[in-house]
């Protein structure tokens, strides 16, 4: 039997539509240093005031929505015999978090879920203010929501943006937050992993995950470097409890900022896609099926018609890099897709079943079904 045909029936089940978003590996040249001198020297002074700083660009937010269910309250919907019995009733949820300021006239970068069907949105600034707000676009596959505060607002003070991909494992972050409603709060722990997915938190995830205290509520908050810049939205933790366990994601800049922006601009997030079914490469699959490449992201399945197959690539081809960027996993081809426009060229670096190598240019299509109304995912952690 043909082995390398039993390991794609083997994967193809499980494999999915290459789509979406994050950043792999820049693969380096050179002589560089192995390790870096730190960006920031850290000071006793340093994380006060980064911490004073920050608090007054990260906000409150209290949402309401309605959603229909019986009326417990009321025995008449409650009782069998009664004619009322199963009837539904407008129920008012209320749903809170923080978010971040992202520019002086008040538009506020946050988590999807944080305000998942609203109808009613209020912000709570630094000094106390309260302001309605609008949803101007959400990406429930990421997670992110873009909104306005609307009304006189004075002149905010965003946080500015940073450079999430140049984060370093032990790197201090402080996480900023209203967590389980106390009042705006500062956490402080290191950079424990970079690139975190399949954690089935998000349809498209590549998390900073941090030891930062992150509790409910401190959803849509900031993760702040040293230099006082947003590196990440703080989304989502691992615990039985539900409470802090030292594992919190936070989604980084480098996917919120081009989502935050498409948001913005065209009220709606547009992503690549290659049209093919994809599984991860390690090196013991490569030697249990006899593959010529130790990693990268296994193409099971090129769909009729689409711009891989448009492209030339084949079953079996191994997907090493993608415009220069090293390619190590399924995931991380799935995000390098998804940060580039419908309509882009790109240039795929591939291992073939033979052996050789090949530079394959495709042109991507559009997402099929992206839209920003669909179901949030099944959440873990809040």
């Amino acid at each position: 039997m043909n082995p390398f045909r039993s390991f794609r029936q083997h994967l193809l089940a499980a494999a999915a539509v290459c789509g979406l978003v994050g950043a792999g590996a820049v693969i380096s040249s050179g002589s560089a240093p192995a390790f870096a001198a730190p960006s920031v020297a850290l000071t006793d002074a340093s994380i006060p005031d980064i911490a004073e700083r920050a608090v007054e660009s990260v906000v409150n937010i209290s949402s309401t929505s309605v959603t229909a269910g019986p009326a417990n309250f009321d025995p008449f919907f409650t009782d069998e015999d009664s004619p009322w019995f199963g009837r539904q009733t407008p129920r008012h949820a209320q749903s809170k978090g923080s978010g971040v300021i992202v520019t002086p006239g008040g538009r506020i970068l946050t988590n999807a879920h944080v305000v998942k069907g609203a109808t009613d949105i209020t912000v709570t600034i630094h000094d106390g203010t309260d302001f309605k707000a609008r949803i101007v676009g959400t990406d429930p596959k990421a997670d992110l929501a873009v909104l306005q505060l609307e009304g006189k607002v004075p002149t905010l003070r965003p946080l500015a943006f940073g450079d999430s991909s140049a984060l370093r494992l032990g790197e201090v972050v402080l996480a900023v937050g209203d967590p389980f409603g106390v009042g705006k709060s500062v956490t402080m722990g290191i950079v424990s992993a970079k690139g975190r997915g399949g954690m089935g938190i998000e349809e498209y995830e590549d998390f900073i995950q941090t030891d930062a205290a992150i509790n409910p509520g401190n959803s849509g908050g900031a993760l702040v470097n040293l230099k006082g810049e947003l590196v990440g939205i703080n989304t989502a933790i691992a615990s039985p409890s539900r409470g802090y366990a030292g594992i919190g994601f936070a989604i980084p800049t480098s996917m919120a900022k081009p989502i935050m922006e498409m948001l913005v601009k065209d009220g709606k997030v547009s992503r690549g896609f290659l049209g093919v079914n994809i599984a991860t490469v390690t090196p013991q699959i490569a030697s249990k099926n006899n593959l010529p490449a130790q990693r990268g992201a296994l193409i099971a399945n090129v769909q009729d018609g689409s711009p891989a197959h448009k492209a030339g690539l084949a079953e079996g081809d191994i997907v090493i890099g993608l415009n220069g960027t090293e390619i190590r996993t399924s995931d991380a081809l799935h995000h390098q897709i998804a940060l580039h426009k419908p309509g882009t060229v790109i240039e795929l670096d591939i291992t073939r079943k033979d052996g050789g190598r090949a530079i394959i240019k495709a042109k991507l299509g559009e997402q099929p079904g992206d839209t920003t109304t669909r179901q949030m995912p099944r959440r873990r952690g809040w």
